[in-house]
């Protein structure tokens, strides 16, 4: 009867689960009727750390932020130094007659609307004329005249008509705005161009694998010197991928910096597997801290990386028990003890923002880690009462099994608490894999990888995609001949101004 009962409160639970995930919203913030208990779970923390002595916290307050009030002024909305085309409008004279004396009327004032004007993108055709000259001279007193022809720049897309700023085009409104190339054909058909997909996906490949791949493999290498990382992987699905069906799971990795570096840098890369191979692979030349979730491939990697584990998780796991449950049964309950906990960690954290990494280590030490010696005892306590399947006990086995990777942030004030800067860096694949779907063939998964490396590299560094993809293609070729370091020089920390957001 008792594994009866058990088994179908696990089946409620995920029921529940499920509908949270599909109808529900997908913040984990405290509900406001926990947060008492939020406070409460303070008071215990500090009585477990110092018994019954007082705990003294200097308070550190977080800066302020107003929002800018929203404005109806068409010119709050535009860049600065948008072009105005004046449009006026007069009667004509006969119209200015005045009806009672029959004088012509003056101009006295005048009343502005302005409205916002758009277009569809336009498209031209350019000519690169390169004239061929001869010597009159030397062929009149010789019969042979010396030609010389007009250098021609080196394009980067030889044998085609593809330009840098169509390329740059096409792979922004792919990789930035989500819009897969089906969406471009048919809004260039529609504009009277009849540029196929075929042809467009032909100019990313080439882009990618002659220019921009190795302005990435530069960013690997400067990416394996920093020594603090973030790594997440979510799922891709390719379609022509020698050996696997067309429904088998490929991935897509991803690496980051962290905040402390002075350049950021994100990196993804294509892989057919979760392996964690294929992470000790990328990461052979790095040594350091690597935030990660808890899959347990970064748990293989050499002892040279220091896996550090995500309390977000943790956390997520905690309110996932605390939706099982209805909603009059939720406050004092060990999911919302367990959550409160992680959500007064949280807390502290962002209270600690604007120190040094050694002023944040030592505060840690003093007002965290009570609160981490008292949530482990909790735990401990907690799981022998626990049903191991449920998600209460799911959440309490996650915390008790992950805890050495989960208190390393502790080791240096750099760390972070969560790996949510690796989440946030993977969500524009996500989105876009919700509008193209899947890759066709592995090259072109690992040229999606490059391409979404150097755009978000660009964003970390507030720079516009389209316009720094540009410059790169622009001078990339020309640059490649005469210096065998070029990538280096066209690493997004290197952007001149014009490419800047």
């Amino acid at each position: 009867m008792t594994e009866l009962k058990l088994q179908n409160q696990w089946l409620l639970e995920q029921l529940g689960l499920a509908k949270k995930r599909q109808f529900g919203a997908s913040s984990e913030r405290l509900q406001e009727g926990l947060m008492d208990q939020l406070s409460l779970m303070a008071n215990e923390a500090e009585a477990y750390a110092y018994g019954t002595k007082n705990a003294t916290a200097e308070q550190v307050k977080v800066k302020a932020h107003a929002r800018k009030r929203q404005s109806g002024n068409v010119l709050d909305i535009v860049p600065e130094g948008t072009p105005t085309e004046v449009v006026e409008h007069r009667l004509s004279e006969e119209e200015r007659i005045c009806d009672t004396c029959g004088s012509v009327m003056e101009e006295i004032g005048k009343e502005v609307r302005r409205s916002l004007k758009m277009e569809p993108a336009r498209f031209w055709i350019q000519e690169d004329v390169y004239y061929t000259y001869a010597c009159k001279q030397c062929e009149a007193e010789t019969g042979e005249g010396n030609l010389r022809k007009t250098p021609k720049k080196p394009t980067f897309c030889p044998g085609s008509f593809a330009s840098p700023e169509a390329a740059a085009h096409i792979m922004t409104q792919k990789f930035v705005m989500y819009s897969p190339l089906y969406r471009l054909e048919q809004e260039f058909q529609r504009q009277g161009l009849k540029l196929s997909r075929q042809t467009m996906a032909n100019w990313i490949l080439q882009a990618s694998d002659t220019w921009l791949r190795p302005v990435y493999d530069a960013l690997h290498r400067k990416l394996c010197q920093e020594s603090v990382l973030h790594g997440d992987e979510t799922t891709l699905q390719v379609l022509k991928e020698p050996g696997r069906t067309s429904t088998s799971k490929s991935y897509m990795w991803l690496y980051r910096t962290s905040g402390c570096a002075k350049q950021p840098i994100v990196l993804y890369e294509y892989q057919p597997s979760r392996k964690a191979e294929h992470a000790q692979a990328f990461l052979k030349d790095f040594s350091g801290w690597l935030h990660a979730d808890g899959y347990q491939g970064y748990h293989k990697l050499p002892e040279k990386i220091r896996v550090v584990g995500c309390w977000a998780h943790a956390r997520r796991k905690f309110d996932e028990a605390l939706q099982t449950l209805p909603k009059e049964k939720r406050q004092g309950s060990p999911a919302a003890v367990g959550e409160c906990y992680c959500t007064k960690l949280f807390q502290l954290e962002e209270t600690l923002s604007e120190l040094t990494a050694e002023e944040r280590y030592n505060k840690r030490l003093e007002l965290e880690k009570p609160i981490l010696d008292a949530l482990l005892a909790w735990a401990e306590d907690a799981s022998a009462k626990t049903a191991p399947k449920s998600a209460l006990g799911k959440a309490l086995h996650y915390l008790r099994e992950q805890w050495p990777y989960l208190v390393r942030y502790l080791e240096d004030g750099r760390l972070e608490l969560s790996n949510n800067r690796a989440e946030r860096s993977i969500k524009p694949f996500v989105m876009g894999r919700k509008n193209w779907l899947f890759s066709n063939t592995p090259a072109g998964a690992q040229s999606s990888a490059v391409i979404y490396s150097l755009i978000e590299t660009a964003k970390e560094n507030d720079l516009d995609p389209y316009r720094y993809l540009v410059w790169l293609l622009h001078n990339a070729p020309e640059q490649s001949q005469k210096d065998e370091d070029w990538p280096e020089f066209f690493l997004p920390v290197n952007a001149p101004k014009e490419c800047r957001s």
